[in-house]
């Protein structure tokens, strides 16, 4: 059971300091080490701050072996109720360039505020130093990565890990996103118009681009995610994206096929072909914002496809 910080000795108190700073040290190593590859300068800002949490690392056991010995208790910060949390670096991989900066602004800030408090709490004058001075050394913690931050990274390294990030975000969002679009806003298209004009009816119709919809996102989204582990091609965590291939084939069938839940079918159908050049034109948009495809090129690549399935259904649902 955790123990509250207001029952801890002094002993424990720096004996919990010590595995702080050490914890903090080991998280930003980790940072260092998962950014080298596409954020180099900011890698080095975290190899800095390592070094500076090593320090005040050994300073407290020089205190503590001062005060109390060589033998020092293991108390880590789960076993202190209200204690600052440190997330693992393991499960906020794959590492974003925004994600780790702040986290690491949190860390500072909380551990700042935590000695706060719990030296306003503390009678003993020796005691109430100690966390004062961890405090104070956390607030520069802050400074300093201010000052690292400015000292390397510079505009020129800054829109360097920019187009980094930007690579990576079309890596692990876009594309399965965009494959999923695609595929829902297309593949779609035949069996709901077939149904339409087949039937005349808009609620058969709506039932039909309703299942094949839900039908090829689950689909999409199961083959996305079992394609490619991500650990090779850096496309991040197959869960997050099957979701996003899976919700956007999804989206891409349901756009058109809402309209059907008007009962006039030839008002429903107006609806319907509006919204799919709509779909089309965006698919187009996303390729050339993204995919560095010229607009006509894409345009033309993905309108054609979508005419001719688009043509295929009503071809198929009138005969």
């Amino acid at each position: 059971m955790a123990k509250n910080f207001k029952d801890l000795s002094e002993q424990e108190i720096l004996a919990l300091a010590i595995s702080s700073e050490e914890t903090d040290a080991r998280i930003y190593a980790d940072f260092a080490a998962g950014l080298k590859t596409d954020y180099p300068a900011t890698a080095q800002i975290f190899k800095e701050m390592e070094a500076e949490e090593d320090e005040h690392r050994r300073e407290l056991i020089e205190e503590y072996r001062r005060r109390f010995g060589e033998h020092i208790p293991l108390i880590r910060r789960e076993d202190v109720k209200g204690f600052v949390h440190r997330k693992p670096v393991w499960m906020i991989r794959p590492l974003g360039i925004k994600t780790v900066r702040h986290q690491a602004e949190v860390m500072e800030t909380e551990t700042q505020r935590f000695y706060e408090r719990a030296a306003s709490k503390v009678s003993d004058a020796s005691t109430r130093k100690l966390l004062g001075d961890l405090a104070e050394a956390e607030r520069k913690h802050v400074t300093l990565a201010d000052n690292l931050q400015q000292e390397y990274l510079t505009p020129e390294v800054e829109a360097q890990e920019e187009k980094a990030h930007r690579r990576l975000f079309v890596l692990q969002i876009v594309q399965p996103g965009l494959a999923g679009l695609m595929d829902g806003s297309v593949s779609t298209l035949a069996p709901v118009f077939a149904a339409a004009f087949a039937t005349h009816n808009s609620h058969a119709a709506f039932l039909v681009g309703l299942a094949a919809s839900v039908g090829a996102g689950i689909s999409m989204g199961f083959a996305e995610a079992a394609s490619d582990d991500g650990s090779l091609t850096g496309r991040g965590k197959p869960l997050l994206r099957g979701v996003v291939c899976g919700l956007m084939t999804t989206a891409g069938g349901i756009g058109h096929t809402l309209p059907y839940l008007i009962p006039s079918f030839r008002t429903a159908t107006a609806i319907a072909v509006v919204i799919v050049a709509i779909e089309l034109l965006l698919i187009s948009w996303i390729r050339n914002r993204y995919m560095d495809t010229p607009f006509l090129r894409a345009a033309f690549q993905v309108i054609v496809g979508g005419v001719l399935v688009f043509l295929v259904g009503i071809w198929i649902g009138s005969s």
